[in-house]
């Protein structure tokens, strides 16, 4: 149980100041920030709406909202998908790529201070190779 609370611990500080800077230097959330990558390395800048949910960790309800946000600031487009009449897809706009390329400057920086700096390189190798068994462990 240790081990699971200091993970945990170290997880939600890492995110929250992760969180802050983004905020202070970008007025952009950490969620904001997730869905303009996802969207950025996704085929064709875009993701069915529940494929973007489970790629960011919130719920189809969530990435609706964001979405939502996103989209009246011009960051982000919803399209209907071609042959299917429910499908949605979101879309980065010019807008959002340009917002996310100046954003990923502070969200890197953050990685590196707050992560990749406190590691060694065989660290980084073995918290990589054990958070991706506990991953691929989950249905």
């Amino acid at each position: 149980m240790d081990a699971w609370r200091s993970f945990l611990r170290a997880h939600a500080k890492v995110t929250r100041c992760l969180e802050a800077e983004l905020l202070a230097e970008q007025r952009l959330s950490l969620g904001a920030y997730d869905v303009l990558a996802e969207l950025a390395e996704a085929p064709d800048q875009c993701l069915r709406m529940a494929e973007l949910a489970e790629a960011v960790l919130l719920s189809r309800s969530g990435v609706t909202r964001l979405v939502d946000r996103l989209e009246r600031a011009g960051l982000v487009a919803r399209e209907r998908v071609d042959g299917d009449g429910r499908g949605v897809v979101a879309r980065l706009t010019p807008a959002g790529a340009a917002r996310l390329g100046v954003a990923s400057r502070t969200h890197l920086a953050g990685v590196l201070r707050h992560f990749v700096e406190l590691l060694d390189e065989q660290e980084l190798h073995t918290i990589g190779d054990l958070s991706q068994r506990v991953a691929d462990a989950q249905p």
